[in-house]
């Protein structure tokens, strides 16, 4: 029996993206990588935890994501941190970097993902950078989510 979800592989996740920024656009963008990094990226290794996207001149770049040395490449291996380019059309590139540069927006890496193709992805998103106190209201309002649907599952 199949079934209708796409068969993607989830490597990495940035979960304090959504606590940290308010997400407006989402975007999947291809990742330009070695050979021992889309290997290493198989074995299911990545961290995208720390790192953020940055135009480059005419270029998105990931920067400073962590894709660990594939054990079995010996002296051709990788750099792990090394600067990695986006792989987006050039409307979407210079729809990013407007909104970069003129609003003062961030660009966030998500998810870090295989496809159906096998082909490394990463969602990106359009970001605006969240003050302490939108932080503790973020917060006030999943605690309160969880307290009610505690209260209905133990009265209802």
């Amino acid at each position: 029996m199949a079934s209708d979800k796409p068969k993607t592989k989830l490597i990495a996740e940035n979960r304090r993206a959504r606590f940290d920024y308010f997400l407006e656009d989402n975007l999947e963008a291809g990742i330009q990588l070695l050979g021992t990094e889309i290997k290493a990226l198989r074995d299911g290794r990545a961290n995208i935890a720390e790192s953020y996207v940055s135009p480059e001149g005419r270029e998105i770049v990931l920067i400073n994501a962590d894709i660990p040395p594939y054990k079995q490449a010996n002296r051709f291996n990788h750099e792990p941190r090394r600067p990695r380019k986006l792989l987006l059309h050039r409307r979407q590139i210079d729809k990013l970097i407007g909104a970069v540069q003129r609003e003062g927006r961030t660009i966030v890496p998500l998810r870090l993902y295989l496809n159906e193709a096998g082909k490394a992805k990463v969602e990106i998103a359009l970001a605006k950078g969240k003050k302490v106190h939108d932080k503790r209201e973020t917060e006030a309002a999943r605690d309160w989510q969880r307290d009610k649907a505690r209260l209905l599952r133990d009265k209802g």
